[in-house]
């Protein structure tokens, strides 16, 4: 059982990292593709938010699915399909085209997003201690390959499926292999009946706390991706180049946290890491608001980082210790809010940052951060289910 274990956590990180390469590929080339298809600065908006809101669509169709068939299999396949819709977004040739590709990667995306994190809940499971973040982490380390491949199409002025291609040519292979050591958790048919026995508007009561800290630390990293650049730029006066620092160093200091928070988890339990994450987060925002200069805002988006990201995956780490039976529905109902907060941040510090100011407008996830403060209690783990107070392990020999 434990190699089994141990081959379903290597899969599943794989599988994590081409997610990863994938969305980084997309959203770091988004001007590109505007160029290609003659997207119109009016009409960009519309084709973004596209995506994340069928993502949720996505994701709220894997819930019943999983009900039927394993989340393996819906992950097994939805991946391949992201990275083939990737290569149709820069493979097309009209807007129809760009619309369909960008849909079925939405749609796709819900599924994989769902299904991989369902997944993941259920191996913390079966080890018994903390090990989500550290999927989370490679995750990240995707994204910054997937930024550094895009940086490479882009510097030397590659046509979008020239560079598209050799990613996907490796990755939906190497996927589909690895996704034969897929560890599923409870079969799907009791899964769903514990999930229907416990109610669903019971379930979402329950989960609201953890969906209201999802959405906000969504709203926070979506103020890092999309304002970073331009506040460090136009805010605090750094050149176009330094401006570009800032994202790079968030994932850095991300990946980083990621890979060390799972000890943390086990050592002084969930709450406290939460609890120290959303006030780092905050600190960080504090300090991107009050910066005098460019290098001071960069030690702020650094400790963002560092901050921020602990609370995602321990999030739907806690929806799995809430609902040991029906982890699958709470999972996939959980990770829509995670489209929520992205959809709302970025739109929520541009208008803020135009009505009032830019400064001002870091101060709101900020507040929204700190937060989370008020729901830590709901990230502890329960005496009856896994992981005892501190996650720690049920056998030394589980690697």
């Amino acid at each position: 059982m434990t190699d089994v274990l141990r081959r379903g956590r290597a899969s599943l990180a794989f599988g994590f990292f081409a997610q990863g390469v994938a969305f980084a590929l997309l959203v770091t080339r988004i001007p590109a593709i505007q160029d290609r298809y003659g997207v119109s600065d009016a009409l960009l908006p519309a084709f973004l938010a596209a995506v994340p809101i069928l993502a949720g669509v996505g994701s709220v169709t894997t819930e019943r699915l999983v009900k039927r068939i394993r989340p393996s299999v819906v992950l097994r396949w939805s991946q391949p399909v992201v990275l083939l819709a990737l290569l149709g977004v820069a493979a097309g040739d009209g807007m129809i085209e760009l619309g369909v590709a960008l849909g079925a990667f939405g749609l796709a995306v819900g599924a994989l997003d769902a299904s991989m994190n369902m997944l993941g809940v259920s191996l913390q499971r079966s080890y018994g201690r903390s090990i989500m973040l550290s999927f989370h982490a490679v995750y990240s380390l995707g994204g910054i390959v997937g930024a550094s491949l895009a940086w490479v199409g882009a510097h030397w002025d590659m046509a979008l499926a020239v560079s598209y291609l050799p990613v996907v040519v490796v990755l939906v292979p190497a996927a589909l292999v690895g996704s034969r050591w897929y560890v599923d958790g409870a079969a799907p048919e009791k899964e769903a009946a514990v999930a229907e026995g416990e109610g669903g508007t019971v379930v979402f009561k329950m989960l609201l706390p953890l969906c209201l800290v999802m959405t906000f630390a969504y709203i926070g990293d979506s103020t890092v991706s999309n304002w970073s650049a331009k506040y460090l730029q136009d805010v605090l006066g750094s050149s176009e180049q330094l401006a570009t620092v800032p994202y790079n160093v968030y994932m850095v200091t991300t990946l980083l946290g990621r890979a060390l928070g799972d000890f943390g988890v086990r050592r002084f339990g969930a709450v406290v890491v939460v609890r120290g994450g959303a006030l780092v987060a905050a600190v960080g925002f504090a300090v991107v608001a009050g910066a005098p200069g460019a290098w001071v805002g960069m030690l702020g988006f650094t400790l963002l980082g560092l901050g921020l990201c602990v609370l995602v995956p321990q999030t739907f780490a806690a929806a799995g210790r809430l609902f040991p039976g029906a982890s699958d529905a709470a999972v996939a109902r959980l990770n829509v809010f995670n489209y929520v907060g992205f959809l709302i941040g970025s739109p929520l510090v541009g208008a803020l940052g135009d009505a009032w100011s830019y400064r001002g407008a870091m101060l709101v996830p900020m507040v929204l951060v700190l937060v989370t403060f008020v729901y830590a209690r709901s990230f502890e783990a329960q005496p009856d289910r896994y992981g005892g107070g501190h996650e720690r392990p049920r056998t030394a020999d589980v690697g």
